[in-house]
């Protein structure tokens, strides 16, 4: 039986210069089928006494969601679902879907995958997948930023969060943000074979973790495995969601950085991505994880103090360049010091006494002065240097990337006193 909604996809596809059967591929109907509806135009079937002649409830939206589709092809039915339903659709799902799926570029079938179901609280998959922004704040510069994903294997909970890199530091601060939001640790964690998890392998093909992943695992409780070579599908429960987040979140929205970025991506993962019926387990996300989270291991009762040590050499303005961003230090410091990266804080230290100790910033030229490390007019005349704060008080723009606006009488009493000067 084919409804008007389905009449109206055929023949918007006939006009559009397909073939019956390329048709027939997109909408899952017989080519018979289609042939005779193209034929017979927009007459709506007929169907013994049922009344027809209704007008489609997606009609209206068909134009949006065509520009749609052709701005953005990967853009899931789904989203584009709850798009025009923000716009006053009523009509069902469904229609959405066989719409978008018809409409969309073709592309060759896929191969069926296994599916491999983990016991509650077993397991967590992670990994790190590339994107591409341009900021609002920064217009027409173009930024890589990383996103962190961290899913449960049973619930297909979510964690996940946008950084500007993806080195050592940066992974184990993710796993503990991760640990802090679910309120708990699997038994254990699987990795594709990245760089800052896997260093590399043995003669008799062990796998050699990083040192510092190792000390983390051993302070949480969980036990990190490396899917096999050339085998990522393995890792699918944390692949899929790079797809459904770049498709149902990213695409087609502006950020001003990366502080909003991850805000935005909060709000989604709370009301859009754990809120929803996982289309495989058939449960809602959220209420699957309030019932695995008991079935986690439990958080430490004492932080994760691992750190790498490494020298960094002071800057005629009190600064050290760590990861890309500026830390202060206190006046008088000398010009090398010691630096202690945790995953969640920066220690300084001048001759083994810890001098300064900062949170890690996100992002890259990104400046952090503590008042306190400034004395006297110093002082002032540093935080008068550093003038455009952000939200986060103690973080700051670098020196000379603003200018500061001044009057223009202050630049004519300047040029009175240099004429003054020159003619004694």
């Amino acid at each position: 039986m084919i409804q008007l909604g389905d009449l109206i996809v055929i023949l918007d596809l006939h006009q559009q210069g397909l073939s019956i059967s390329a048709i027939a591929r997109r909408t899952g109907r017989d080519p018979k089928t289609i042939r005779k509806y193209i034929e017979r135009g927009l007459e709506p079937p007929a169907y013994g006494p049922r009344q027809v002649g209704r007008p489609s409830k997606l009609a209206p939206y068909l134009d949006y969601l065509r520009e749609r589709v052709e701005a953005f092809p990967e853009l899931s039915a789904v989203r584009l679902n709850r798009e025009i339903r923000e716009r006053g659709y009523t009509g069902a799902y469904t229609a959405v879907k066989r719409f978008v799926a018809a409409i969309r570029p073709e592309s060759l079938p896929k191969p069926f995958e296994v599916r491999f179901e983990t016991p509650a609280g077993q397991q967590a998959q992670v990994d790190f997948a590339r994107f591409v922004v341009t900021f609002s704040d920064e217009p027409g510069i173009v930024r890589i930023v990383w996103l962190f994903s961290f899913v449960l294997g049973h619930s297909r909970y979510i964690f996940a969060r946008f950084v500007m890199h993806q080195d050592l530091q940066t992974l184990l601060r993710c796993h503990m943000q991760a640990f802090a939001a679910i309120g708990g640790v699997p038994i254990e964690i699987l990795y594709d074979r990245m760089k800052t998890a896997v260093t590399s392998e043995d003669g008799a093909g062990h796998i050699v973790y990083n040192r510092s992943l190792l000390a983390l695992a051993q302070h949480y409780g969980f036990l990190p495995k490396a899917c096999r070579p050339y085998r990522a599908k393995t890792k699918g429960k944390v692949e899929r969601p790079f797809s459904y987040i770049r498709q149902d979140f990213f695409l087609a929205r502006n950020f001003r950085n990366l502080d909003d970025l991850n805000t935005q991506l909060d709000d989604w993962l709370m009301t859009v991505a754990n809120a929803r019926v996982h289309g495989t387990t058939q449960k809602v996300v959220s209420e699957a994880f309030a019932a695995e989270q008991p079935e986690l291991q439990r958080l430490p009762a004492t932080p994760f103090d691992t750190l790498l040590k490494l020298e960094r050499r002071v800057s005629h303005d009190g600064l050290v360049s760590i990861g890309g961003n500026y830390y202060s230090v206190p006046d008088r410091t000398r010009r090398i010091v010691e630096v202690h990266q945790l995953p969640d804080s920066i220690r300084i230290l001048d001759q083994g006494r810890l001098v300064a100790v900062h949170p890690v910033l996100e992002g890259r030229r990104r400046t952090r002065v503590v008042a306190e490390h400034r004395q006297g007019a110093a002082r002032a005349r540093t935080m008068s240097a550093f003038s455009r704060a952000t939200d986060h008080g103690a973080v700051l723009g670098r020196p000379g990337e603003h200018v500061a606006r001044r009057s223009l009488d202050v630049y004519q009493s300047v040029a009175a006193r240099l004429a003054t000067r020159e003619g004694r």
